[in-house]
């Protein structure tokens, strides 16, 4: 986007990041105020708990061949987008407030691509796994029986729409050449692209809460009818974790999103009296905090995945090097050991209860483990 030769007549090629700014109205301060020690300080800090726990859930996907089936694939996913949403808002800490002044626009792009980029691809991971249990409780399934080639097009896709969709603005969907149409926001993205992309988004989490009513009706029907072969206790305790596990993950998805959507909207939408910009890093901030629910939700209330976190990091506090890597070796020997045991039990428990395999879990089977 930075040129050298002269502006093209309507166009605005070679002026800088401030002037975009200026004639958008969001002035960048040149000094460091109190607002933005806070709210970089709180990014930063947000940012590297969110690389290292989902650096965790990775490596614990990787080590524990139990956790080798498609929704933990599609998990891994989920996690590597909101690891590199963790880095790309990471980025954007160094790059914002005084900083900003110094940017070139191509820069400049780069900073809102990446997190655009990771964003979205978090969400439509979000979305993919959804999918993915819808299909998996309407067909009574364990796992899924997508292959690993279905797998890696699915994820291939995923990211391929998410980098897509942060490199359309700089593909010619932004406002160099029709200053009157930049918004408030993104002084440099048109306010329709913006408006394209809270709508995007809203539809996709609409898909969402469909996908998960479904499976909660279903499934409520399903304990209902059990309920004649099981005790009333197990009937209400399998609703209510259900429910639980629905509302976690909707309302998360709703506080951390959609306070940036609307933002988006009123500023795509040129609403003027809104003050979108007093709330603008306050708003992006909690929606990264979304990257760090994801891990929470989808792997930490899983048994078996608290189990491999704690030999991980047990693995990490050891001293030394020789040390470090006998526990390692160590620990898929017992990971391995103890998903034959668990597969053991869990064959003997499934012919002992058929009719109570109805409790659904992150990780797609359909164990007893309580919350």
């Amino acid at each position: 986007m930075d040129k050298l030769t002269d502006d093209v007549p309507g166009c605005y090629y070679n002026r800088t990041v401030q002037f975009f700014y200026e004639q958008s109205g969001k002035n960048i301060s040149a000094h460091w105020r109190p607002r933005d020690y806070v709210v970089v300080s709180l990014g930063m800090g947000v940012s590297v708990i969110v690389i290292l726990a989902n650096i965790l859930v990775m490596v614990a996907i990787f080590i524990n061949r139990r956790f080798h089936f498609p929704i933990y694939y599609l998990l891994g996913n989920l996690a590597a987008a909101d690891l590199f949403s963790g880095i790309a808002y990471l980025h954007l800490m160094f790059h914002t407030g005084p900083w900003t002044i110094k940017l070139s626009k191509n820069q400049w792009f780069v900073r809102q691509t990446l997190i655009d980029s990771s964003l979205t691809a978090s969400v439509l991971n979000l979305l993919a796994i959804a999918l993915e249990r819808h299909q998996t409780i309407f067909t009574m399934q364990l796992h899924s029986k997508m292959t690993n080639r279905r797998v890696v097009l699915l994820i291939a896709l995923i990211w391929g729409l998410a980098i897509f969709m942060g490199l359309v603005p700089t593909m010619g969907w932004h406002c160099l050449c029709d200053l009157e149409n930049c918004s408030t926001m993104a002084p440099m993205y048109k306010r329709s692209y913006l408006v394209f992309w809270a709508v995007l988004n809203l539809f996709t989490f609409s898909l969402m809460v469909a996908a998960y009513t479904r499976i909660f009706v279903y499934v409520r029907h399903k304990s209902q009818r059990m309920s004649q072969h099981t005790s009333q206790i197990r009937h209400k305790e399998t609703v209510f974790n259900l429910m639980k596990t629905v509302s976690m993950i909707l309302g998360c998805f709703v506080i951390c999103w959609t306070p940036g959507l609307v933002l988006l909207m009123l500023d795509g939408l040129g609403c003027e009296s809104c003050q979108v910009l007093r709330y603008e890093k306050y708003c992006l901030v909690l929606a990264e905090c979304n990257s760090l629910v994801n891990p929470i939700i989808y792997s930490f209330r899983d048994t078996d995945m608290l189990q491999t976190f704690k030999r991980i990091l047990c693995c990490l506090c050891r001293r030394g090097d020789a040390g470090r890597k006998d526990t390692l070796s160590g620990m898929r020997c017992n990971t391995l050991e103890q998903e034959v045991l668990s597969e053991s039990n869990g064959n003997n428990h499934h012919d002992n209860h058929n009719d109570n395999n109805n409790h659904i879990s992150p990780r797609g089977d359909h164990s007893d483990t309580d919350d």
